[in-house]
């Protein structure tokens, strides 16, 4: 039976809400005992309109000077849900709390700031989010003083500011993704007024460059753009992260060109859609594959990007990335569906024949590239020989890995008023046997290095052995062997000794006249 959808209507009673003042910096109403201090609220329709205004590059400082010393003695935690975009902004937000003097905890009882910093791509990670609400509340009973933040994708949808302030008015900030600036302000007036202050922008934020970043171990994440102008009808992205935007060439590479300079091993270039990046300039044509060829002459031994759109993935970035060096051969390419009238619902613009064919220029230009995807399942309307189309171009690509999903609705989506009609087994069911075939591949794949010789990134530990390291390949396979801590940070040479499916073993090679096979 299909999933009965959530009836949202019990979060719009705002009957007993009465506003208390109202003027051009918000309004404050109360709801069930608590005041809340609106400054601006997530609006759907605003956020589907594309304006026409131009984006504003902001070199400001996040932290003014008197909210510098407001954390001093504090702690906070910060829990990150969803992409590596939210884990990006997660080191933004840490790296304004420590300017204002707080410091990092893993106990909650010592925390005196938590935030959630949330995802909205499926329903599973809002679930996830609400139920950690729940435990929340207790502390917050325990410890009045305690500010709990929700902020990120989630934070941009009504529904679930409307949710928050009916069911959860022990919140106290809940702020979006186009003004995370504007934390350190929130923060102050939170703990001032007592009140919870929502700010959640629908309009699109300029893009704010200078903001402090907390990063920690080896692998550092640059965002290159922001927003998504694709509208595919599943996806609630355009409307949580807004219109594309670039941050300017000068001040990406001056980025990369510091993270250098601190040592950083590897950098993931960071956007909604990488590929798009440049098309919104209007002043200079500069492309992503310009950005890579500049990049890639930068002194960081690995470069990576993700996630790139097939539609936007043109020869001269094919062309850029051939050139090997310090641009790896791992490439994520969502693909979605396998079925050309399941990828023309989806809104994907492209079909499985123009996928096959990037599939086969890359594989082409980039010798051992590894190729990793997307995949929903049981998207309204699916037929069983749809889902057979997939299987077969998972099969004809040969994907090492991919992050596979079963359709749920997003509301605000032009897919969410489709007629959901596949049932939940057979979406169940269609998942296993995706994910068998993926298995099938990655096995393969990795039972094809055994024997070689592998340049391997040592991360850290194995969280089940501290005898044993872990530490991932070009192609960002994982490997286990053993070796003492003082690798850690380090680049070693493996050798391929066994191949589970989703990790490789190996052993150090010390002295060798055989040098580590490139494509991986």
């Amino acid at each position: 039976m299909a999933k009965e959808t959530k009836d949202y209507s019990k979060y719009f009673d705002f009957s007993d809400a009465k506003v208390l003042s109202e003027d051009e910096h918000g309004k404050t109403i109360r709801i069930k005992g608590r005041e809340i201090h609106i400054i601006s609220e997530p609006n759907h329709r605003q956020s589907k309109k594309r304006r026409r205004e131009e984006v504003q590059v902001l070199y400001e400082t996040a932290v003014p000077e008197e909210l510098r010393g407001i954390g001093n003695g504090k702690h906070y935690i910060v829990y990150t849900y969803g992409c590596q975009m939210n884990e990006h902004d997660s080191e933004t937000i840490k790296g304004m709390l420590e300017e204002m003097g707080y410091t990092p905890t893993e106990d909650r009882k010592e925390a005196d700031i938590i935030l959630l910093n949330t995802c909205a791509i499926r329903e599973n990670a809002e679930d996830k989010v609400f139920g950690e609400l729940g435990h929340l509340k207790h502390l917050k009973k325990e410890k009045p003083g305690l500010l709990l933040g929700v902020c990120g994708c989630m934070s941009q949808e009504e529904n679930v500011v409307n949710r928050i302030m009916q069911k959860h008015g022990f919140v106290d900030i809940i702020f979006g993704t186009h003004n995370l600036h504007r934390l350190p302000h929130l923060v102050k007036e939170a703990l001032f007024s007592k009140e919870m202050v929502v700010e959640v922008w629908s309009k699109e934020g300029d893009i704010i460059e200078n903001l402090p970043k907390k990063r920690e171990g080896l692998r550092a994440w640059v965002n290159i753009m922001y927003g998504c102008d694709k509208f595919c009808t599943y996806c609630i992205v355009p409307m949580t992260r807004g219109k594309e935007r670039s941050r300017r060439p000068e001040d990406v590479i001056a980025e990369v060109r510091d993270l250098a300079r601190q040592g950083f091993k590897e950098i993931t270039l960071l956007g909604q859609n990488v590929n798009a990046y440049g098309k919104d300039f209007t002043d200079i044509s500069y492309s992503f594959a310009d950005l890579m060829d500049d990049i890639r002459k930068i002194d960081i031994p690995r470069i990576r990007f993700t996630t790139s759109h097939p539609r936007d993935f043109d020869d001269h970035l094919v062309e850029v990335l051939s050139k090997g060096g310090n641009l790896v051969e791992h490439i994520h390419l969502p693909v979605q569906s396998g079925s050309n009238e399941i990828l023309k619902i989806m809104g994907r613009k492209y079909t499985r024949e123009i996928y096959l064919e990037l599939v086969r220029k890359i594989k082409e230009a980039v010798p051992g590239v590894v190729l990793t995807t997307d995949i929903i399942v049981g998207f309204p309307g699916e037929t069983e020989e749809q889902f057979e189309e997939t299987l077969s171009l998972v099969n004809e690509v040969g994907f090492d890995s991919a992050y596979t999903f079963i359709y749920s609705p997003r509301e605000g989506t032009p897919a969410a008023v489709m007629e959901d009609n596949v049932p939940m087994e057979v979406k169940s069911e269609r998942l296993q046997r995706l994910n068998r075939a993926i298995e099938v591949h990655s096995r393969k794949s990795h039972e094809n290095l055994r024997g070689q010789i592998v340049e391997v990134l040592v991360e850290g530990e194995s969280k089940n052995n501290a005898s044993v390291l872990a530490g991932r390949t070009r192609t960002n396979k994982l490997v286990h062997f053993e070796g003492g801590k003082e690798l850690i940070g380090s680049f070693v040479n493996v050798k391929i000794t066994d191949a589970m499916t989703w990790y490789i073993k190996g052993e150090i090679v010390t002295e060798t006249n055989e040098a580590p096979a490139l494509a991986h």
